[in-house]
């Protein structure tokens, strides 16, 4: 294979940054990935503590599914992905019933017998969508190729795009309402606490079009990875390598150099004491940043409109998570692997009324110590008391994260009689600590809410050669939704960058700063 000379940094070894990676390295380019951390993955990564094996924050994946990103990725770069299907896909716990989400709804179906019509309806919608992305829908569109792009996608799918209009610029609670099933206060909370944690807002807010597709999971199918959800990421720095990448860990990037409207290169520093910064050049640069870690980077080369951006953005959900080690012996062998709990039938979602837990499973010996099993627990939280409580009393941080500890603790207790004797091991964390172990701004966690297909943010950045990727661009959260975002992304760098072919690839090494 031809190889460039044409150097792509990419920031941040997340996995919509190690997929865009991947692809352009497939593709010829020498491809770098900087990574603060000592392993990959960032909120998809997997760390170990005495023995076990935990999921720093996603737990589930999907798109493995044909037409589904990780599948389409897996095919282009020639990957086996670690994967085993699990169902049913999670078993949600209301406060007068479980219900069972599996692939074929039939547990949902009982419960909510007067849904059949919604859930024929939405699967419908969600294989339109789920084709359109396969074929790089580039939504967004951001320059006159992606609109005829788009164009010629809607004339080969016009009488099935016709189906999605109505939904494109109206909520869930709309269809909710269409299907006469708004007044049913049970469903809605069902439907609100599933929407969550795929779309990070509720029915009355999020958007409908894109709502279909996340309620679609469990049909298409929920699945542990060997090791972790952080294997995913192993297996791409992998191909990486395999393809003449390199990853550099404990690689901090601290500058975004700019000149004349474009890139020129990074600082970077090793590890987080302060010390010599050392210069990387680059012809392109990918960053797997939230849009104010990026305008941070730039500095006074931030683009107005990206400074205008993190001006005006709200900040999304954080996570309060526990780490949990436990004794294998005391789970009875019927639980599921994953469960969310929901506490009340009123008031908002979040803060330990949505409880979401997933333990590692009993084919998995990797995960924990012999006759254990590794648990992650998280429930949304707004990010920025955690900061206050800090700066305000640190003693009253580490009282805050007791009691929110002890309050998950209890609920998942009377859900799940016998999981409070069962603990062995916690660690509880908050956004401050998200923030500190992948530097995501505030601990914010899982994108923006998806609210509007208007609002939706794509790859570019006002900068030619610098693009962001991650769950900050369109179609934002999950493994799956970074995936569909990076074959974008890496696509758009290929047709931006020129294929200067040299014959040998060299690594590319740091110089001190001084040199510049």
């Amino acid at each position: 294979m031809a190889v460039s000379s044409v150097q792509v940094i990419v920031i941040g070894a997340g996995i919509g940054g190690l997929t865009t990676a991947a692809l352009l390295a497939q593709a010829g380019y020498r491809v770098t990935v900087l990574e603060a951390q000592a392993y990959p993955g960032g909120c998809a990564g997997t760390f170990t503590h005495q023995g076990y094996r935990f999921d720093a924050g996603a737990t589930v994946a999907g798109g493995f599914q044909p037409d589904g990103p990780h599948h389409i990725a897996g095919e282009r770069l020639d990957i086996t992905w670690p994967v085993r299907r699990h169902d049913p896909a999670w078993v949600v716990h209301l406060p007068d019933r479980k219900i069972a989400l599996t692939q074929d709804y039939a547990d949902v179906l009982r419960n909510f017998p007067a849904s059949e019509g919604f859930w024929k309806a939405q699967s419908r919608i969600a294989d339109l969508g789920w084709s359109l992305s396969a074929q790089g829908l580039p939504w967004p569109p951001t320059d006159h190729q992606d609109i005829l792009k788009l164009a010629r996608v809607g004339l080969l799918n016009l009488p099935q795009d016709l189906l999605l209009l109505p939904m494109a610029f109206r909520s869930t609670n709309h269809w909710l309402q269409q299907h006469g099933l708004a007044q049913d206060a049970a469903f809605t909370r069902f439907i609100d606490a599933q929407l969550l944690i795929s779309a990070q807002t509720t029915s009355r807010h999020a958007n409908a079009l894109y709502s279909a597709t996340a309620l679609d999971l469990a049909r298409q199918g929920v699945y542990h990875v060997q090791g972790g959800i952080g294997g995913l990421a192993e297996t791409l720095v992998s191909r990486i390598k395999a393809l003449g990448g390199q990853i550099l860990y404990r690689r901090r990037v601290t500058t975004i150099r700019v000149a004349g409207g474009r890139v020129t290169g990074l600082t970077v520093r090793e590890g987080r004491r302060a010390g010599r910064d050392q210069w990387l050049p680059a012809d392109f640069v990918v960053a797997n940043l939230t849009p104010w870690s990026l305008d941070a980077l730039l500095g006074d080369s931030s683009p107005r409109h990206l400074r205008r951006e993190v001006g005006r953005r709200r900040p999304g959900w954080g996570a309060f998570a526990l780490h949990v080690g436990l004794d294998a012996a005391s789970i009875p062998a019927d639980w599921p692997d994953h469960h969310q709990i929901i506490t009340d039938m009123d008031g908002p979602l979040g803060e330990g009324r949505s409880i979401f837990i997933s333990l590692s499973p009993t084919w998995d010996e990797t995960r924990a110590p012999a006759g254990h099993r590794a648990a992650t627990i998280t429930t949304h939280t707004a990010v920025q008391p955690w900061w206050d409580a800090l700066e305000r009393d640190p003693a009253a941080y580490s009282a805050r994260k007791d009691e929110y500890a002890e309050r998950l603790l209890s609920a998942i207790e009377n859900a799940l009689p016998g999981f409070r004797s069962s603990v062995r091991l916690l660690l509880p964390g908050s956004p401050v600590t998200y923030q500190f172990y992948t530097d995501r701004h505030l601990g914010m966690v899982g994108g923006q809410p998806q609210t509007s297909l208007l609002a939706a943010r794509g790859p570019r950045t006002g900068i030619r050669n610098l693009r962001l990727v991650g769950d900050s661009i369109f179609p934002g959260q999950s493994t799956a939704g970074v995936t569909l975002g990076a074959l974008r992304v890496a696509a758009d760098v290929e047709r931006a960058l020129p294929m200067r072919r040299d014959r040998r690839i060299f690594p590319l090494r740091p110089r001190a700063e001084s040199s510049f």
